[in-house]
């Protein structure tokens, strides 16, 4: 039985004094759990890149799959039938990212070539033959067909040679010596979740459809790709490059170009201070639609879709009037409006954007990405007579396939947890109504009952954070928070301010000043909670990751109200973060204007151990040990602090884990969250 179970069932026994009696097995014993538990979490399926042919009969998407014996995902393409949902496996284990020919005759894909390095593949779908149309040394990125099908482009790392100090020595023969030193002098050395980095760039590339030698069309000390789409007579690609003064240290700053497929020429088409990405032709030939903005230096800015002329002329905004991000634009197949996602109010919309800048909501309720947290998410893409496949899920349902025609109702093609979930008590999600203490601002926020709630009973909270800041949190599924819930507790989220999907100056409320009243918003869902009914106000408990984290160890610095936290990835203090981080070159640009030897007094004030203080609330610490977006040293502080000022708190570290890959692995995920439980269980009152 997993832990927290045992946590839970082992507290009920010895309050009723029934130790003798539970060691008889009774028939409700014997019957399978009807709760979600931590077995379960290595079992959960998601759809991700769906691809709906050119003429919509059928969908290209991959299929990932929990797999208990290797601790991770089982990934593949997956084909659906439209009309009948009718399901058929590519039966290429591994393979990810399908991508149609423009005849819908042929499916390029990524997987694992004989010498066990990722490859381009083509499959041909009349014949059911396939073929690696490529031979490269490293990972293909950003596939893309020209019109004609005869070239597929693509982005690849290109290695670059790094710096030289010094002659090496040469060690005798048979010798052993320790590993060569390292010498690094590139601006972006290290990144979550690939670590210190060789020295290189990315670059494009075009190889023939049939197979072939891959030629290089990009090169220099700069970053190109990102996306990759080929303008409609097939002579150019159009990319997103880093070609600034600076570009290392000027990461938001990218222009669109288009690459000449036959020379390598580049033709810049943008020249505007801020991050101009992802290129798309019209069918004509003659708009590009792409997403950006001009950069005013602010925490958050919408992205916003524009047009221009091929030849980079007569660029205008179209969804200035949205006050949404919009990214993944797509042109409908007459050419006369494009296609984009969004998120409002936490919940992710597909839309239909004209030339005149008027925008039709034509498909809701997208979700995908992570499973551990609720955020929002999901991907879709159009066929040529409109009809839309995108992800669809909810609070019950990971991502599933679906598709929609002519703004008609979405039809689900899949349902990859039917099994799983069958039999199942999930625990049920419903909206919480609140109102900030802190001006009155309206905050959307969400609770989620035990399976086996009963409105007549009082059950402990759980606070759980969403990260960012500048992110969102939705309704829709959460290994964490099931988990949480299947143990007995109610669970409140929220998008205090801050929150993306609301708006540039919802989001900007925190611009220069995070954290601040986002601590108000969230005591107001707490308290929203306790008064809806169901919340023990004596069992109160916080915790959430990366910025999440941050408000958690905040709050404890604020307030004594909960039992106890768990700090999850946390900063603590800003000044070694901004420094730190593998984002050093933008955070403290954006985030606070000034550097911390220009402005000490600020990133203390903000800096949550500048309340370590007043911390009396027993604090758990968590983080992955291969976190470099807010690395070990920001957890270990914390915990250090605590530990001399006699604060309850133990420092949990996960083997392995990046910041964005700490829930990556089930075992690690479900060990996390029964640690948090029994922390929790701990400090709870009976």
């Amino acid at each position: 039985m997993p832990r927290s179970l045992l946590l839970l069932l082992s507290a009920t026994l010895l309050s009723s004094g029934a130790m003798a009696a539970a060691q008889q097995a009774t028939p409700e014993a014997t019957r399978p759990d009807r709760r979600f538990g931590p077995r379960d979490a290595f079992a959960l399926s998601q759809a991700s890149d769906v691809r709906i042919s050119p003429d919509g009969k059928r969908i290209a998407y991959t299929r990932a799959t929990g797999d208990i014996m290797t601790d991770g995902d089982r990934r593949q393409v997956w084909l659906v039938d439209v009309a009948t949902g009718r399901q058929t496996p590519l039966g290429v284990p591994g393979s990810s990212r399908p991508r149609w020919s423009p005849d819908g005759q042929r499916l390029a894909y990524a997987a694992r070539g004989e010498d066990d390095r990722p490859q381009i593949f083509v499959r041909w779908l009349a014949s059911g033959a396939s073929a690696a149309i490529t031979a490269l040394p490293e990972s293909p990125a950003d596939i893309a067909w020209s019109p004609d099908g005869r070239l597929i482009g693509f982005t690849m790392f290109v290695p670059g040679d790094g710096v030289q100090l010094g002659t090496p020595l040469a060690k005798p023969e048979g010798a052993h010596w320790a590993e060569p030193i390292k010498i690094i002098d590139q601006v972006h050395y290290r990144e979550d979740g690939g670590g210190y980095l060789r020295p290189g760039y990315n670059h494009v590339f075009v190889v023939s459809a049939d197979g072939g030698a891959a030629r290089q069309l990009t090169f220099g000390p700069q970053d190109d790709g990102g996306s990759v789409a080929w303008t409609a007579d097939g002579r150019s690609l159009l990319i997103a490059g880093h070609h600034g003064k600076d570009p290392d240290r000027d990461p938001m700053n990218s222009d669109v170009f288009a690459v000449d497929a036959a020379t390598g020429a580049l033709r810049r088409l943008t020249d505007r201070q801020g991050p101009d990405e992802e290129p798309v032709a019209s069918p004509d030939g003659r708009l590009i639609a792409y997403v950006g903005f001009e950069d005013r230096l602010l925490g958050y800015q919408n992205q916003q879709l524009s047009v221009m002329n091929a030849d980079g002329s007569g660029a205008r905004v179209l969804t200035a009037g949205l006050d949404r991000s919009v990214d993944h634009p797509q042109w409908a197949a007459d050419g006369r409006s494009i296609y984009v996602q969004y998120v409002d109010h936490g919940d992710t919309k597909v839309a239909r954007v004209g030339l005149d800048g008027q925008v039709t909501t034509v498909a809701t309720g997208l979700a995908g990405g992570e499973l551990d947290r609720p955020y929002s998410g999901g991907d879709f893409s159009i066929a040529r007579d409109g009809a839309i496949a995108f992800t669809q899920g909810d609070t019950t349902h990971p991502a599933d396939v679906a598709v929609t025609r002519g703004g008609g109702a979405p039809r689900r093609l899949t349902d990859l947890n039917r099994e799983l979930f069958a039999g199942k008590a999930l625990a049920q999600v419903r909206p919480l109504a609140v109102t900030s203490s802190a001006g009155g601002l309206p905050i959307d926020a969400w609770m989620m009952t035990p399976p086996d709630y009963d409105p007549a009973r009082k059950y402990p909270l759980i606070l759980e954070i969403h990260g960012g800041p500048f992110a969102s949190y939705a309704p829709v599924w959460s290994t964490d928070d099931q988990l949480y819930a299947a143990a007995g507790y109610v669970v409140v989220y929220a998008n205090p301010r801050g929150s993306t999907s609301y708006g540039e100056n919802f989001a900007n409320l925190i611009h220069h000043n995070y954290p601040s009243s986002d601590y108000d918003d969230l005591m107001s869902v707490v308290d929203a909670a306790i008064a809806a009914g169901p919340v023990d106000r004596n069992n109160l408990f916080v915790t959430g990751g990366s910025g999440g984290g941050l408000l958690t160890a905040w709050i404890v610095g604020k307030t004594d109200r909960f039992n106890a936290a768990v700090t999850q990835k946390p900063v603590i203090n800003w000044t070694s973060e901004v420094l730190t981080t593998d984002g050093y070159t933008s955070m403290a640009r954006y985030w606070f204007g000034k550097m911390p030897w220009e402005d000490p007094e600020q990133y203390w004030r903000r800096s949550p151990l500048s309340l370590v203080g007043n911390v009396k609330t027993p604090t758990a610490v968590v983080v992955g040990e291969e976190d470099h977006r807010t690395p070990p040293s920001e957890s270990e502080q914390y915990y250090a602090a605590l530990q001399i000022r006699g604060v309850p708190t133990v420092l949990i570290r996960v083997p392995s884990a990046s910041h964005g890959g700490l829930a990556d692995r089930p075992s690690q995920l479900v060990a996390k969250n029964a640690a948090i439980l029994a922390w929790f269980d701990r400090y709870r009152k009976r």
